[in-house]
């Protein structure tokens, strides 16, 4: 055949626009249309015809259109190998013997590159070489010119179907490849657990999820049964779960169950709850009885640790103090609801606790809300250390604790765990490098007597607890029926405290402070006094602890220094200007973030000399050891101001934080010098504290002298200042001068000196 060059192609539209002429030329043909394989018609498909005879190549083509067949010509082998490097077909009609590039070399380039097609040789090559040749080159088949039209038609349809169904097999390989990939990543990558149980229960798939969540390699597990890593406590539950499984009528069955993780070289393992979601497949080749025994559990397990952990937070957070972990007012009163039905079954006590801390409030306002959690903290797990299994401990709220003792014999057994309270936090706290001291006053309400109810037995507990505090704090106190007429008097002393600190009820009276050398006066100190309208003249033992508790102590503090900072401040200027003032300041006032500005702002404002000023403060502030109240007393003293450690030797004392705190004067407390004729180890008491002060050169004021022979014995020793009744009780300014006329002796004989020790 001739060679022939180019190409040409002919479109879609044309084909189909030049099918009713092409059948009018080829009408002797048109049987080849009636009789044909309808297959063609359904499975159109794109051939390249391959021929340097271009008469023969427009023929097939003619014959191909008419067939549905979207054709395309080349002429040539180079031709045929471009068009298939930018065009794919579904059959290649291709002539072997033409030039340059032969059909051989199509068919090797065909196979080299891969190309999607399949080739029907359309030769008169005839010789069984050629033919055998091409076969091995891949040719589909093999047509020897001149062709019958039927036979070609049918090879070229039989192509087509089988290159669609190979396209449809390779697409379906593909799909299921791609499937296979997506359900493996899912399965790998999915947060659950994902199973498959054999009809025993045991593993015969696990991902490897199971490894992150519960430290299992999967071959640790595959032929193991399931309850291998189900915690003991649902094991009973797991077996009845999966033996019952595949007789369930439901598609899917959900439970909960807390699973177990690999051990670790200790041997400990921790538990984790999961949701199990389940599904029973059966072998849909079985057939009646044997589809009901073969069956496989396909199944996944969710990690829900922490929605359980949050649930029973939840639940834990409604009956328990979040802080301390103890259990709140509500369940303590549950608790004690059970308790007294069980008491009243069994004709027996029980005992409820009021504790109440004392100075938490100070300190939580100087140090902190941290440092005040952390104190109750710490101050709840030691009063846990006193108290039985069956005993209910609670936070009640804030600073106050409630204790159910069920069940004790007698009112004593409740007072032996009150005192063992009180002696567990008596020593130190160490918080955060503070070394706190801290008291509890404790009220006890004993069933039956002190109340039969829930309400009347906390309500008493709370009130013997205000009595034993307003009685002077650290301590325990039995409940009895004349506490409810002074529970009632507290209150209302509080909300008339209020009424007298806004009208200026309160008095202010000095009682003189006097020099051991001279009998002159020294100074005077400033101290309360109400005269209540109702109850008369109160001792400031009954309502300085109330003015604490409620915090107008701090009110009361500031008038009190204000006032007597100008009545003083006005005598200096009369003639006075040594006399010196004395002013006892309460723990709240001095924890204060503006207590050191508040003291000079008032200095400032009454024009007072700070020279003249000594505050008195109590030991108890400073057994803390805190770096606050350090800076604030320095100070102070940089400014010139005294400062007084008032009722020394009375709490807890100890001498490594007199060296560390800017101390002036030492105030022995009334107690030691009111026993000095009688008790000769306070007057060695006594005789200590001077010869301590005097070591470290500070002054020593004695409080409560009301005889001459305590005023001589303390003058003996050395002491500097005193004041008493032996020198006159808190009155009046005006009255303090008339009696101690500036540089004026005391008129009475202090000559003889007696010593305690010998009668």
């Amino acid at each position: 055949m001739a060679p022939s060059s180019g190409c040409c192609s002919l479109p879609s539209r044309q084909i189909v626009r030049g099918r009713a002429d092409l059948s009018a030329v080829l009408k002797p043909e048109h049987h080849l249309h009636d009789s044909g394989d309808s297959a063609a018609e359904e499975l159109p498909g794109r051939v390249l015809v391959v021929d340097d005879d271009q008469r023969l190549a427009e023929s097939l083509q003619k014959l191909l259109v008419l067939r549905g067949y979207a054709v395309d010509l080349v002429f040539g082998g180079q031709a045929a190998i471009n068009r298939l490097k930018s065009a794919s077909y579904d059959v290649v009609l291709l002539d072997l013997a033409m030039p340059e590039v032969d059909g051989h070399q199509v068919l090797q380039f065909m196979r080299s590159a891969g190309v999607n097609a399949l080739a029907i040789v359309v030769s008169g090559e005839s010789a069984v070489d050629h033919v055998s040749r091409a076969l091995r080159q891949g040719a589909h088949d093999y047509i020897k010119k001149p062709y019958v039209a039927d036979e070609l038609m049918t090879t070229v349809s039989n192509a087509v179907r089988k290159k669609r169904l190979e396209d449809s097999h390779v697409e379906m390989q593909r799909r299921l490849t791609r499937s296979e990939r997506l359900h493996r990543f899912l399965v790998n990558n999915s947060p659950d657990i994902i199973f498959i149980l054999d009809q025993q229960g045991c593993f015969s798939f696990i991902n490897s999820k199971v490894e992150t969540l519960l430290g299992y390699r999967r071959s640790d597990l595959l032929g193991q049964h399931v309850t291998r890593i189900v915690e003991a406590e649902d094991q009973e539950k797991a077996r009845y779960f999966f033996e019952h499984a595949h007789t369930s009528n439901d598609s899917e069955r959900a439970i909960n169950m807390a699973l177990i993780s690999r051990p670790t070289p200790a041997g400990e393992s921790r538990k984790r709850h999961f949701e199990l979601t389940m599904s029973t497949i059966g072998d849909d080749d079985a057939l009646g009885a044997d589809a009901r025994q073969r069956y496989e559990i396909y199944g996944t397990a969710r990690d829900i640790s922490e929605q359980i952990e949050a649930e029973e937070f939840i639940n834990f957070q409604a009956y328990h103090d979040i802080l301390t972990r103890l259990p709140n007012r509500s369940l303590f009163k549950d608790r004690l609801s059970v308790a007294i039905t069980q008491a009243h079954r069994n004709q027996e006590k029980l005992a409820v606790m009021f504790i109440d801390l004392d100075r938490f409030k100070v300190i939580n306002d100087s140090l902190g809300h941290t440092m005040g959690d952390r104190l109750l903290q710490s101050v709840s797990q030691r009063l846990l250390s006193c108290v039985r299994k069956g005993d209910t401990l609670s936070r009640f709220g804030g600073d106050e604790f409630t204790l159910l003792l069920p069940d004790i014999k007698s009112e004593f057994t409740a007072m032996q765990v009150a005192e063992k309270m009180l002696e567990s936090i008596k020593s130190p706290f160490d918080i955060a490098g503070h070394e706190i001291y801290i008291g509890a006053s404790i009220g006890i309400a004993v069933y039956p007597d002190a109340g039969d109810d829930i309400d009347a037995l906390i309500k008493n507990a709370d009130i013997a607890m205000y009595r034993i505090k307003s009685s002077g704090k650290n301590g325990s106190i039995l409940f009895s029926a004349e506490m409810n007429g002074s529970i009632t008097r507290r209150h209302s002393l509080e909300q008339d405290l209020r009424k007298a600190l806004q009208h200026n009820e309160l008095e202010i009276c000095y009682q003189p402070l006097v020099d051991t050398a001279n009998t002159n006066l020294y100074g005077v100190e400033a101290l309360i006094r109400w005269n209540h309208p109702r109850y008369g003249r109160l001792s400031p033992a009954e309502f300085i602890p109330i003015a604490e508790d409620s915090r107008l102590i701090v009110e009361i503090d500031r008038q009190t220094m204000r006032e007597a900072c100008l009545h003083v401040g006005a005598l200096h200027r009369q003639g006075h200007p040594e006399l010196s003032l004395s002013i006892n300041l309460s723990p709240v006032m001095v924890e204060r973030e503006d207590f050191v500005q508040h003291i000079f702002d008032t200095l400032q404002a009454t024009a007072f000399p700070a020279q003249r000023l000594q505050l008195e403060i109590t030991e108890g502030l400073l057994l803390n050891d805190r770096k606050d109240i350090v800076e604030k007393l320095l100070q102070l003293t940089r400014a010139g101001i005294n400062l007084a450690i008032d009722d020394f030797g009375t709490g807890f004392s100890s001498l490594s934080y007199l060296h560390k705190f800017p101390i002036n004067t030492l105030k022995i407390d009334r107690s030691f010098v009111q026993k000095l004729h009688s008790e000769s180890e306070d007057a060695c008491i006594v005789s200590a504290i001077v010869s301590m002060a005097q070591g470290l050169r500070m002054n020593i004021v004695a409080e409560g002298v009301e005889h001459m022979f305590q005023f001589n014995y303390l003058r003996s020793l050395g002491c500097n200042i005193v004041q008493g009744y032996l020198f006159g009780e808190a009155t009046s300014l005006a009255d303090v001068v008339i009696r101690y006329p500036y540089g004026q002796r005391l008129n009475r004989s202090a000559t003889s000196v007696i010593d305690p020790r010998k009668g």
